[in-house]
């Protein structure tokens, strides 16, 4: 997403058109033309065709997974440190309490608004990151995403 547009609930998400259009369905073609060459010309290159057709989709999805892993870490380790430093001391020891998806959709919150969000999400048990990004009023942004 473009720094010009705000970011909001509704258009948060990012996607890369040339990474998951592109690269992917560059990657399935190849996955289903490979089988097909494997189906109508059995062989050894054929089948080693399919085999690395198969990895390469497989990798796609893992490079995805790892990068969001790194990322999550990261905005755990942020937003513990945020709270440390805007919550209450009443809240202070309770951070370890919220579980890294609700740290990631916490993350949206205004410093104004973190603290009576995290005394709500605690005391209502919010777990779902939806439902937490769609009660959050101030939305801060985070165009710094993998």
């Amino acid at each position: 997403m473009a720094k010009g547009v705000p970011q909001t609930f509704e258009n948060h998400t990012r996607i890369i058109p040339a990474f998951h259009g592109g690269v992917f369905l560059t990657f399935v073609i190849n996955f289903l033309w490979s089988a097909y060459r494997l189906i109508r010309f059995p062989s050894a290159d054929s089948f080693i065709a399919l085999l690395v057709a198969a990895a390469l989709i497989t990798l796609f999805f893992y490079t995805r997974i790892f990068a969001n892993t790194v990322q999550d870490r990261v905005i755990r380790l942020e937003e513990r440190l945020r709270m440390q430093r805007l919550l209450p001391p009443d809240l202070r020891p309770r951070i370890d309490e919220f579980t890294v998806k609700q740290l990631i959709a916490l993350r949206f919150a205004s410093d104004e608004e973190l603290p009576d969000l995290c005394r709500r999400v605690l005391a209502d048990k919010i777990t779902d990151q939806k439902a937490i990004k769609k009660i959050i009023k101030r939305w801060n942004p985070d165009y710094l995403r993998a």
